[in-house]
C-alpha cells in the first residue's frame, strides 16, 4: 500500500517497523488441531497479547505525525490487563509522548502487572488503582469530559476507543478467513465462523466492520461471568448486573463494554440519533433494553455464550489432553464455545477461535488446570526488575490526582524537564 511522501513514508515502513519485534515471521499464526479446532494466535508481539497487533501500528502512526507536526501528547489509558502493557511498549521512550496507565491492583495477573510496573522510562507513569477496571475508567472519563482541560494538555487515549486500534484489528479477520475457508473458487464464497472472546468489545466491533465490508464471516462472541455483551445479544438486555466479578480471564472482567456503542451504530444502519439516545440512557441509568428491531439485527449477526471459570479450566485441560496445546484462560473462553458446539452439532461451519494472549502470561490459571506452565526467559526476568507504580487508594479523589499528574507533566515540559511541547 502506497500513500505518497506527502503524508506517510513509502512502502508501509511504519507497519513493518511496528511488527519488527514480533516473534513469529507471519506476525500471527494459525494452529490447526484435532476435531476442527483452529486457533489463531494473535499474541506473538512483545507483551504476548493481541493488543500488540494494533498498538504497535498505532504507536508508529502516532509518532510519525507528532514528529511531523512538532506536537506532544499525553496518553491516558485504563487497562483490565493487557492494554496497558501494549500501550506502554508502543510509545516507551518516545520524546513526544507521555503515557499514564491506570491498572486495577490485584485484578491482573502478576505478569501483566509487572509488564507495566517494570517500565521505568521517563515518559511512562503507572498508577495502581484499588478498584476494578470499570471503576478506574471513571476518572479517565472525567478528565476527557472536560474538553477545555483535555485540549489544553493534548490528551488522547490508546484504549480501543481509539479508532486506529479497531482499524488495525480488522486485518486479522481477513487473515482468519483466508486461512480457514474451504475454497476460494466458488460463488458465493463459503462462510467461516470466527469466535471472539470479548471484554470491551473492540475486537468484536472490528469483526462487525469486516463483515459489513463483505467478508463472509459469522461472528460468535464469548464472555466470562461478566456477561453484559451476551445478555445484549441474547435478550437485548444491555444493563449492569452488580459489581464486576474477578475471573480467570481477568482481561475480560468488564461490565461497561464501550465498543458496543459502535456495534449498535453499525447494525442500526448508522442511526446516530438512535444510538446517542440509547447510550445517554445507559450512562444515566446503567440499564438499557435494546429496541426490538436493533436487537433482531444484532442476534442475526452475532451468536454468543457465557462461560464460567470451571468451563475455562476444563477447556484448558481438554485442549492439552487432546492436542498438547496450552491455552491461556481468555483463549479457552473461545475454545469452550467450539467444544460445546461440537457436542451438539452434526455439521458445522469451518471455525476459527481467536487466541488473544499466550498462556505464558497466566501461570496461575495453568496450574489451576493441573498443567505445567511454560514461561519464557524474558517473562521470568520481570520478577527481578525494579518497579515503579503510584497507588490510588479507595477514598482518594482519583480524578483530582489524575488531573494533578497531567498538569505536572505539562509544567515539566514547559520548564524543559521533559520533551518539547
Amino acid at each position: 500500500m502506497h500513500y505518497g511522501a506527502t503524508y506517510l513514508p513509502n512502502d508501509c515502513c511504519l507497519i513493518d517497523r511496528g511488527f519488527s519485534k514480533f516473534r513469529h515471521r507471519d506476525v500471527v499464526h494459525l494452529s490447526r488441531m484435532k476435531n476442527g479446532l483452529n486457533v489463531l494466535e494473535l499474541w506473538h508481539g512483545v507483551t504476548y497479547a493481541f493488543k500488540d497487533l494494533s498498538m504497535s501500528c498505532t504507536g508508529q502512526f502516532l509518532q510519525y505525525f507528532l514528529e511531523k507536526r512538532q506536537k506532544h501528547v499525553t496518553i491516558v489509558v485504563g487497562t483490565s490487563g493487557d492494554t496497558g502493557s501494549s500501550a506502554i511498549e508502543s510509545v516507551r521512550g518516545a520524546k513526544n509522548t507521555d503515557i499514564i496507565v491506570l491498572l486495577p491492583l490485584g485484578r491482573c495477573s502478576k505478569i501483566q502487572e509487572l509488564q507495566m510496573t517494570t517500565v521505568i522510562e521517563d515518559n511512562v507513569h503507572v498508577f495502581g488503582v484499588e478498584g476494578d477496571s470499570d471503576e478506574l475508567d471513571e476518572p479517565i472519563k472525567d478528565v476527557f469530559a472536560d474538553a477545555a482541560f483535555a485540549g489544553k494538555h493534548n490528551l488522547m487515549s490508546l484504549n480501543s476507543l481509539n479508532w486506529s486500534r479497531v482499524l488495525v484489528q480488522m486485518a486479522h479477520y481477513f487473515f482468519a478467513y483466508f486461512q480457514c475457508a474451504p475454497s476460494m473458487d466458488v460463488n458465493p464464497l463459503p462462510p467461516v465462523e470466527v469466535v471472539v472472546p470479548t471484554g470491551a468489545a473492540g475486537n468484536l466491533a472490528a469483526g462487525c466492520i469486516a463483515r459489513q465490508m463483505g467478508l463472509p464471516i459469522c461472528l460468535a462472541t464469548v464472555v466470562n461471568h461478566n456477561d453484559i455483551v451476551h445478555r445484549a445479544v441474547q435478550h437485548g438486555d444491555f444493563s449492569l448486573s452488580g459489581n464486576t466479578s474477578p475471573t480467570l480471564a481477568s482481561a475480560m472482567d468488564i461490565q461497561v463494554p464501550y465498543n458496543m456503542e459502535r456495534v449498535f451504530w453499525l447494525l442500526s444502519g448508522s442511526d446516530s440519533r438512535l444510538v446517542r439516545a440509547l447510550m445517554e440512557q445507559f450512562d444515566s441509568t446503567k440499564k438499557l433494553h435494546v429496541p426490538k428491531e436493533l436487537h433482531a439485527k444484532i442476534s442475526e449477526t452475532i451468536s454468543s455464550q457465557s462461560v464460567s471459570d470451571e468451563d475455562i479450566i476444563q477447556t484448558m485441560r481438554h485442549c492439552w489432553e487432546e492436542n498438547h496445546y496450552l491455552l491461556c484462560p481468555h483463549s479457552a473462553v473461545a475454545v469452550c464455545y467450539h467444544y460445546k458446539r461440537l457436542a451438539c452439532e452434526q455439521t458445522s461451519l469451518p471455525r476459527c477461535c481467536l487466541a488473544p494472549a499466550s498462556a505464558a502470561k497466566f501461570p496461575d490459571a495453568v496450574l489451576r488446570a493441573q498443567l505445567v506452565p511454560e514461561i519464557p526467559e524474558d517473562i521470568r526476568a520481570l520478577e527481578h526488575m525494579k518497579t515503579q507504580c503510584t497507588t490510588l487508594r479507595r477514598g482518594d479523589d482519583w480524578t483530582r490526582l489524575l488531573r494533578n499528574k497531567i498538569e505536572d507533566l505539562s509544567q515539566q515540559r514547559k520548564g524543559g524537564v521533559s520533551s518539547q511541547g
